[in-house]
């Protein structure tokens, strides 16, 4: 990889005109749809801290720490794979393959990302701006994981299990074990569905030679991975009413996200990847957003 692909190419002339397309394009770059899966991960830290809703002030800028994390860190990612999605037919419509924007766009919005993530947490409290560049390490250095080790699954997994510790040291200023059950669920939970998707590119990443559980193990022993690492989402889901005092309103959403990964690999099993899009957008963003909304109604009307 010499680093220059796209680095000097106008935007494609067949791209999206004006100011809006061009907002547009840099959305789809960073797949800002996306922040639903995160995102309410983070606020569930923050309700659990905080016994329900905090202030506005601390909604406020966790929901700016969260959009700015997750625009640098995609940023990044499409940066560093920009060589790979190319050569990928599965990606290489992507906006930095076919020169809609340059690598430096994409440098400057990563930046932008990140510092608006570094002024959030400095406005959270000390702790959060401390800890604030040790989550840009991780999130930012996931991309490169896949060029050495299969275990680049988990390291997404951690980089979004961040979001709910940081969603709870945002409201207390310190840390403490009972949200690491949370994190470790979302880490497995992550690892289990980003295992499903690799599978599409199952036959490129063995080709080009990027380290993917698929691509070492093939696809029923992965399954198998996926399916071993969502019952361990689900188990540590099932801890958190007893280390954090959760009522029925939380146990009728955790059945409910129980429900949502046995459809997300039904699919799989029966239509195989042509349902592939569904499990992972679909499915993952209603259990994210569904915990959420039980959880806070739990720590609301629960009692």
């Amino acid at each position: 990889m010499d680093g220059t692909t796209g680095a000097g190419a106008p935007p494609a002339a067949a791209g999206p005109r004006g100011a809006l397309g061009r907002v547009a394009t840099y959305l789809e770059l960073v797949k800002f749809s996306h922040t639903v899966f995160a995102l309410p991960f983070a606020l569930m830290g923050v309700v659990l801290a905080a016994r329900g809703l905090p202030g506005g002030r601390t909604l406020a800028w966790v929901v700016v720490a969260m959009v700015g994390a997750r625009t640098g860190a995609m940023a990044v990612n499409r940066i560093a794979d920009r060589q790979l999605d190319a050569l990928n037919p599965r990606t290489a419509n992507r906006a930095l393959p076919r020169g809609q924007v340059r690598v430096a766009e994409a440098a400057a919005l990563a930046a932008g990302g990140f510092a608006l993530l570094l002024l959030a947490a400095w406005m959270l409290n000390p702790l959060c701006g401390l800890l604030a560049p040790l989550a840009i390490a991780v999130v930012a250095g996931y991309s490169y994981t896949k060029r050495f080790t299969i275990l680049s699954h988990l390291v997404l997994g951690l980089s979004l299990a961040l979001a709910p510790l940081g969603g709870w040291i945002a409201v207390t200023g310190r840390p403490a074990w009972p949200p690491a059950v949370l994190g470790l669920a979302v880490l497995f939970w992550v690892a289990g569905f980003d295992v499903l998707y690799a599978l599409a590119d199952l036959e490129f990443d063995r080709r080009a030679g990027v380290h993917s559980l698929p691509a070492r193990l093939g696809v029923g022993p992965s399954l198998l991975v996926a399916r071993a690492c969502h019952a361990a989402t689900l188990a540590c889901l099932a801890l958190l009413p007893t280390v954090l005092d959760l009522g029925a309103l939380y146990l009728a959403g955790w059945l409910g996200a129980a429900a949502l990964l046995t459809y997300e690999h039904l699919l799989v099993y029966r239509h195989g990847l042509s349902r592939l899009d569904v499990a992972f957008f679909n499915v993952n963003g209603i259990l994210s957003v569904g915990l959420f909304l039980f959880t806070l109604g739990d720590l609301l009307w629960g009692r």
